[in-house]
């Protein structure tokens, strides 16, 4: 059943959508001296602050799947499923501390940039071919499938017309600004998303409190559904094969996370974007206590619903449930920070897409036009990519009863693949081009037959074993292989991976804050 907004709501959700267009076009008009070159629209002119590096970075990263999916979660599973964003704080300190100076250090626009460097143009063609299907078949169809779903719930818009809107307005508010658009305006629609987020865990824990405040809707959660806030889950629970025990801390987990924070273009490409190694550090470890952050908005929601709507058909109506408990006004509020975080990680794909079909595809086949030329490619490239995405959602995914499945099953195939390479690249000189080549097929091989042949094993542990598999046949093959007639590799004396006092103190207190949430709910 949709949740009827009434003309309070609307009014609130069509001033945010103006605000915000309006705001976009204004920082666009004032950047916009003469013709913009590439690293303009593509990296905001290397000028954007860990402000703004922070804020876009989890603006990227959260959408639909995480907003309802993870609320879902939270009501199916419990506290568990927090995981994913707690792990991933500590990974993007550690992708702040030892991999960001090793992109800027080699100025770069795009991962397979990266790879081109360090291998050569089979690896970086191929790489880059493999992201712009993931990122228009996969990521950017996914977030329009759920977003366009999302807005039939809520609104009772159909799921099409809610799909269009979305693609529209991300259009409408980043195709003429690029990244430095997107980013300062993700900070508006990072407010929006933890303000909203956070009063409707306050809601929500006030509700199931019946009035005596949040401590005591808490306090409620952790008594009446003591399972719901197991972090490491036993091999008995039956939820035991999305969160296999303690593999979420030591396991495959941390191959997905590295993969996902240090080397997916739509997610690094702000780092990149950053004033100086120092404001992206700092950018970094500020979108980690964001991460922290981000269970308390999402997931204790989903379970408060268990407690005030314990009958519902699917785990994933939990959070749109809630949202009807929410006043006149503010329920148009928190419908505008779901559509915030829909449009803001559409707007970070799209930039992505035509920053590596521009710079790593198209500029190769035509070096020598303007670089007013690639900025109007790489336009064009956002609207083929959205285009495609839209004609090919219905059909990829109405067939899956759960999107994220979708998503887990065909990254999974090579995200084992894609972080060995770029370890290997990294940390071991010897790396052939070969050796990288062979680790990308060799995960898609060896997911396919672990999937068939392996069934019991949990998706996360098989991406652990598969990534090990990955780096094995990555230095044997190097090893056989001739090595390059000259050094490609990244030479480690030349980089400075010192951060300042600032950065080690707030890496410090996240490493604390974990140890506390664990050894609590252990």
């Amino acid at each position: 059943m949709p949740i009827m907004l009434d003309n309070l709501d609307f009014t609130v959700f069509i001033a945010y959508v103006i605000g915000l267009l309006c705001i976009a076009l204004w920082i666009s008009r004032n950047d916009h001296k003469g013709d913009r070159n590439t690293e303009d629209y593509f990296l905001a002119s290397k000028s954007l602050p860990w402000w703004a590096i922070g804020a876009s970075l989890i603006a990227a990263n959260i959408s639909a799947e995480q907003i309802i999916g993870m609320s879902g979660s939270g009501y199916a599973i419990g506290l568990a499923i927090a995981s994913y964003e707690w792990m991933a704080a500590i990974t993007l300190v550690l992708v702040g501390k030892y991999l960001l100076p090793i992109f800027l250090e080699n100025k770069i626009f795009t991962m397979p940039q990266y790879l081109e460097q360090r291998f050569d143009g089979r690896v970086k063609t191929t790489l880059a071919l493999f992201w712009l299907v993931v990122f228009i078949f996969v990521n950017l169809t996914s977030v329009l499938w759920l977003g366009g779903l999302a807005i039939q719930t809520v609104a009772g818009v159909d799921w099409m017309f809610g799909m269009i809107f979305l693609a529209v307005f991300s259009v409408a508010y980043s195709l003429y600004g690029g990244l430095k658009a997107v980013a300062f305006t993700d900070i508006i629609q990072v407010v929006l998303l933890v303000f909203g987020g956070l009063f409707l865990s306050y809601l929500a824990l006030t509700q199931v409190s019946n009035g005596e405040g949040v401590i005591a809707g808490f306090k409620v959660l952790t008594e009446k559904v003591p399972g719901h806030f197991d972090m490491i889950l036993s091999s008995d629970n039956p939820n035991y094969m999305s969160l296999p025990g303690i593999s979420v801390l030591i396991g495959g987990l941390w191959v997905m996370n590295i993969g996902y924070w240090g080397f997916n273009q739509y997610i690094i490409q702000r780092a990149l974007a950053a004033k100086s190694i120092q404001e992206a550090q700092k950018g970094i470890v500020f979108a980690a206590y964001l991460k922290l952050l981000m269970p308390f908005i999402v997931v204790l929601p989903g379970i408060a619903a268990l407690i005030l709507f314990p009958t519902l058909t699917a785990s994933d109506q939990a959070y749109p449930s809630m949202m009807g408990l929410m006043p006149s006004g503010i329920k148009g509020l928190v419908f505008a920070a779901l559509v915030a975080a829909i449009v803001s990680s559409l707007a970070s794909m799209t930039n992505s897409i035509s920053t590596i079909f521009t710079m790593d595809i198209y500029r190769n086949l035509k070096p020598n036009k303007s670089q007013r030329h690639y900025v109007h490619i790489g336009r064009i490239a956002t609207l083929v990519s959205l285009a495609l995405a839209l004609m090919t959602a219905e059909p990829l995914l109405g067939k899956f009863d759960q999107a994220f499945q979708y998503i887990q099953e065909f990254t999974g195939l090579f995200s084992p693949g894609i972080t060995a390479i770029f370890i290997m690249g990294m940390f071991w000189k010897r790396t052939t081009s070969s050796g990288a080549l062979s680790a990308a097929i060799g995960s898609a091989l060896f997911s396919i037959a672990f999937k068939f042949l392996w069934p019991e094993l949990p998706f996360m542990d098989r991406i652990g074993v598969v990534f090990i598999l990955c780096i094995l046949i990555s230095v044997l093959v190097s090893l056989i292989d001739k090595p390059s007639d000259h050094d490609t590799s990244v030479h480690m004396d030349t980089i400075n991976f010192a951060t300042e006092k600032s950065f080690n103190i707030a890496a410090l207190g996240c490493v604390i804050i974990l140890v506390l949430i664990y050894s609590t709910w252990w």
